[in-house]
């Protein structure tokens, strides 16, 4: 039988087997020690501790199921470290296969790049293309008549604002690693 630990991550509460939460914890202290990302290294350790919630939740079924080593392992794989390079402890064991990841794409308005309300950066970050084209297409849309308009508040009340560097990384359909939310934290 395993020790259970209770650790609050990312604003939420997990059960956790001891081995499981040694592992979380030395690892989020090498990730910390490898952002380097001056004043920056809270907001992107936050982000990352919200990742690792959100992961840890979507594996968890029920409120009793605690979160396992092996549960932590495919996390921290998934999640990688900031500079590019796999963890220490890994680099002993014998070398795994490299599965490429891909990232689901999600529909947020782009807060970085917006002009009103972030919809057509959005859009084009969304569907990779450049956001004047989506611009001059909403402006057509609304000399045209209303379209233009109600579809641009629509979509303004209906999309969620892209707060997070992970939702700036599913905007774009990037996988959500260490590595790709560094890109956009910056940009806060």
């Amino acid at each position: 039988m395993k020790k259970i630990v209770s650790a609050g991550i990312g604003g939420r509460n997990f059960s956790m087997e001891e081995d499981a939460y040694a592992k979380l914890k030395s690892y989020l202290n090498e990730f910390r020690r490898r952002a380097d990302m001056g004043n920056m290294t809270s907001e992107v350790m936050d982000d990352v501790e919200a990742r690792i919630s959100e992961l840890f939740s979507s594996r968890i079924y029920t409120s009793k199921e605690s979160v396992s080593l092996q549960m932590v392992e495919d996390v921290i794989s998934q999640l990688g470290m900031p500079d590019g390079n796999s963890d220490n402890e890994n680099q002993s064991e014998e070398p795994k296969k490299e599965k490429k990841m891909e990232g689901t794409k999600k529909f947020y308005r782009d807060p970085d790049t917006k002009a009103i309300g972030g919809v057509c950066s959005g859009l084009a970050a969304y569907f990779d293309i450049d956001v004047m084209i989506v611009r001059i297409i909403f402006i057509a849309l609304l000399l045209a008549g209303t379209a233009g308009f109600w579809a641009y508040i629509i979509l303004w009340l209906v999309a969620p604002l892209a707060r997070t560097s992970a939702q700036k990384c599913e905007l774009r359909g990037l996988p959500v690693t260490a590595d790709n939310m560094a890109k956009f934290t910056s940009s806060k």
